[in-house]
């Protein structure tokens, strides 16, 4: 058993999505919807799977192709940048399900969403904190501080972010990957340490509801070495882990 809660949902689970969810290709709206359905294909988030009849004409074009799922069968169409399945039958009868990179951009209401959907049953929190934190790798102190900002996000380990006067960026090498988050938004900035790459990111116009970590340093707690209040916290066992 983790250290931290998951958030788990059985394979086909469908749930309505109360959020009004639209995509836009080439500069246009092309799917808008009030009546999304999310499904989960496999934890630990779902899909958004959309109403045929809410998606604009000419951007689903029929390959011909079919593919059995236990949620029921599927034609393959072309649309935008890749592929989406349309089900005739089963749970998802009379919808549409996109690779989420074929549309060029997704949003909940007038919030862009990125990646994959939210999970409606995860939390991602920033709170910020008194612990005193120190990080480390190699034996080099990369940030200390008494005063960080914890974010708790279902299905994690605790990120904690450092203020950039905590941090001692002689340790850290910029590098030039991205990431983006559904629930934190886009990266600008990673930092290598030594030979190891990217342990080390930031958000500087993360998602409104987590303010609190803009412009703040963050370590993968899978990567670097942890003390929390004196005391040594072993690396957690993730997909993030080396």
């Amino acid at each position: 058993m983790s250290g931290y809660p998951r958030a788990i949902a059985p394979v086909d689970h469908v749930e309505p999505v109360p959020r009004r969810i639209r995509a836009k290709l080439g500069g246009r709206v092309v799917v808008d919807t009030l009546d999304a359905k999310y499904l989960w294909e496999f934890p630990p988030y779902p899909q958004y799977y959309v109403p045929l009849a809410d998606v604009a004409d000419g951007v689903l074009v029929d390959t011909g192709e079919t593919e059995d799922h236990d949620r029921g069968k599927a034609r393959v169409h072309t649309a935008g940048n890749g592929q989406a399945r349309v089900y005739d039958d089963g749970v998802a009868a009379g919808l549409v399900r996109f690779d989420w990179a074929a549309m060029d951009s997704w949003f909940e209401e007038e919030e862009e969403v990125f990646v994959h959907p939210r999970n409606p049953y995860s939390r991602c929190d920033a709170i910020r904190s008194s612990r005193s934190v120190k990080v480390e790798r190699d034996g080099k102190v990369l940030a200390e501080s008494a005063s960080t900002v914890i974010v708790f996000e279902t299905g994690l380990p605790p990120r904690y972010y450092f203020p950039r006067l905590a941090v001692n960026f002689e340790h850290l090498t910029p590098s030039d990957t991205e990431t983006a988050c559904p629930y934190k938004g886009r990266t600008t900035g990673y930092w290598s340490v030594g030979p190891h790459p990217d342990l080390a990111w930031s958000y500087d116009f993360p998602t409104a509801p987590l303010l609190p970590i803009a412009g703040l340093i963050a370590f993968y707690n899978e990567r670097v070495d942890f003390t929390i209040d004196g005391e040594p916290v072993p690396r957690p066992r993730t997909p993030f882990s080396d």
